[in-house]
């Protein structure tokens, strides 16, 4: 049963690397990024279990916080070039 489970995570992450590499915009690749983390925190939590690991819920969930501060800090990021990029854009040209 775990290893089905650890097999359909594995699947799912190659699909997100493939969309994080052929993804047309940056948010898509973004998108793509973090659910390969939450992927990542799921595949932490079903090995864990499996192999009777016990603090895999530690990891999984310092992995996890991690993964989403960085989300943040990168969406913070873009949101920043586009602001600037639409300032530049309707600033008149002297």
């Amino acid at each position: 049963m775990f290893l089905a489970a650890a097999l359909a995570i594995l699947v799912t992450m190659a699909l997100a690397l493939i969309r994080a590499f052929m993804g047309p915009t940056a948010y898509d690749r973004m998108l793509a990024t973090n659910m390969f983390g939450t992927n990542t925190v799921l595949l932490i939590a079903v090995g864990g279990y499996a192999i009777g690991w016990n603090s895999f819920v530690d990891i999984a969930l310092l992995y996890a916080m991690v993964n989403f501060v960085s989300t943040i800090a990168i969406m913070r990021f873009f949101e920043r070039d586009k602001t600037e990029q639409q300032i530049a854009d309707t600033e008149e040209p002297r």
